[in-house]
């Protein structure tokens, strides 16, 4: 009967997730139909646009060239009345002259003939004449027009362009590039995504990548509350996010090309893996005199978390305030241990502790802790759950750190089972820690240089838990990281024999 109902819950629950789908496509058609019609009416009015613009450039460019004829015409109508008015003006001179010159010749007796025609052929009959008549205009005036009436050079031909505005087509859209799984990679906090062209012949000028973070492992989502943040101009088919914390288990990428005047469309979205180690410090744990504000620990002596406790006890009556299982942070890990500890249990006396909210039970994990140097005193490493409220780390078989003290004289020391062995190497401002479950290894890093600090060998028994200590001072811790590289191959090469890597067991 047992079994039949919890078959009965897998079908409701893929019925569920199914029936999630379906609305989720049915909103993405919907969505889809209002894109269509809002899109093909810009485009509508785009292309409306485009050809109003060539339009506009035809009609300018038609009257500057008509305008260029105008004033070609005008300029050589006026060259030419200007010459035919000289040349009227010299033919009525010259015909008077020769009217006068008939009738002077018969008048003329023959003793005065050779002095009349000698002045006759030297244009001029003033001795002759009551007023002077010269033939000079008519023998200086050019009988060859000064412009032509040929107008041929304002001449066009737009038979070339004519074929090419009749060649005039919607403008190419890229093609929707292809990210290449195999070749993509995710380490050490960043992302390398590589992607190519289905075909080789488009004119790419760049490419836009948008990527968002998710807990979903399917394809995205439309309700999803995380934005899609946009890279744009790049120049290459890959491209490396750096400096990422993976506070979600997956990432979700797509990428389109963008020619000189037009985008594609996205590429099939890929969602990418981002293990990594995410956990939050547990406030129900910490000692009162620790202040915890998410992964900010500052040391409180007025002891500012009995308030706290009074606020979440209060609180509890009435409503439940859980930042754990906000929307906001993403769906709690199933590694999340519960609040055990609260009120009476909590660390106390000198045990100035408190704990990560998330158990290590098996593979690999690695966080980094920046402390504040002014600390008196400060210690970062692993748990069991049952150390004691009494118990200060290190000083327990249930406990593994390192400890820098700051008091008096300043010492850096591991610690566990209260054995203690002093650190030859300078105290790094930022710890990273390295907890391999099933190998036993928990070593300590110089976060920056990633030297090898120290290496605890044991088998562990129960579930870990981050584990921090501070007296006087404050850290901060990063979660969401990937277990670095170099980490990854400093611990292949075994490095056991050297100095700083004894183990205390």
């Amino acid at each position: 009967m047992e079994d039949q109902r919890e078959a009965l819950r897998k079908i409701i629950t893929t019925l569920a997730m199914k029936n999630e789908e379906i609305q989720s496509f049915i909103y993405s058609l919907k969505q889809m139909l209002l894109n269509v019609e809002a899109n093909s009416t810009k485009v509508q009015e785009d292309l409306e646009a485009e050809f109003q613009s060539l339009l506009s450039v035809l009609e300018e460019l038609k009257e500057g060239m008509l305008m260029k004829i105008k004033q070609d015409r005008a300029s050589r109508t006026y060259e030419l009345q200007n010459q035919l008015a000289a040349c009227t003006r010299a033919l009525e001179s010259s015909e008077e002259l020769l009217e006068t010159a008939n009738q002077t010749l018969q008048t003329m007796d023959s003793d005065d003939f050779p002095q009349a025609a000698k002045q006759v052929k030297d244009g001029s009959l003033e001795n002759l004449l009551p007023c002077r008549v010269t033939m000079a205009p008519a023998f200086r005036l050019s009988l060859k027009a000064k412009v032509s009436d040929n107008m041929s050079h304002l001449m066009v031909d737009f038979a070339q362009e004519r074929q090419m505005l009749q060649a005039l087509k919607f403008l190419p859209v890229p093609s929707a590039p292809v990210i290449d799984l195999a070749e993509s990679l995710v380490a050490d906090n960043c992302v390398t995504l590589v992607w190519r062209m289905p075909d080789e012949d488009s004119k790419i000028d760049h490419y836009v990548l948008e990527y968002r973070r998710t807990n979903f492992e399917g394809p995205p989502r439309l309700k999803e509350d995380q934005p899609w943040m946009v890279i744009e101009g790049i120049r290459q088919t890959e491209y490396t996010l750096t400096g990422l914390k993976f506070d979600m288990k997956y990432m979700n990428f797509r990428v389109k090309a963008c020619n000189k005047a037009v985008a594609g469309e996205f590429s099939e979205p890929v969602t990418l893996e981002t293990a990594a180690f995410m956990f939050r410090l547990d406030a129900s744990t910490s000692h009162q005199n620790l202040r915890v504000d998410n992964l900010s620990v500052e040391w409180d002596a007025m002891g500012g978390k009995v308030q706290d406790i009074k606020a979440r006890e209060k609180d509890g009556k009435g409503r439940t305030a859980s930042p754990v299982n906000s929307p906001a942070r993403g769906t709690p890990s199933p590694k999340r241990a519960p609040s055990s500890r609260g009120g009476r249990d909590r660390f106390t006396a000198e045990s100035y502790t408190v704990l990560g909210d998330t158990m290590i039970d098996g593979g690999e994990h690695y966080w980094e802790v920046r402390y504040e140097p002014d600390s008196k005193a400060f210690g970062v490493g692993v748990a069991y759950r049952s150390l004691g409220r009494f118990e200060q780390l290190g000083k327990t078989a249930a406990s593994w750190c390192l400890h820098v003290n700051n008091w008096l004289q300043v010492s850096f020391t591991a610690k566990h089972a209260n054995k203690v062995k002093v650190l030859d190497a300078p105290v790094p401002d930022c710890l990273g820690v390295h907890c391999d479950f099933h190998q036993g290894l928990l070593s300590f890093y110089n976060a920056r240089t990633k030297q090898l600090l120290h290496t605890f060998k044991a088998k562990f028994t129960q579930p870990l838990l981050p584990a921090f200590t501070v007296w006087c001072g404050s850290f901060q811790v990063t979660t969401g990281l990937q277990v670095p590289s170099s980490v990854r191959c400093l611990q292949k090469r075994g490095s056991a024999t050297s100095s700083s890597n004894t183990s205390l067991t």
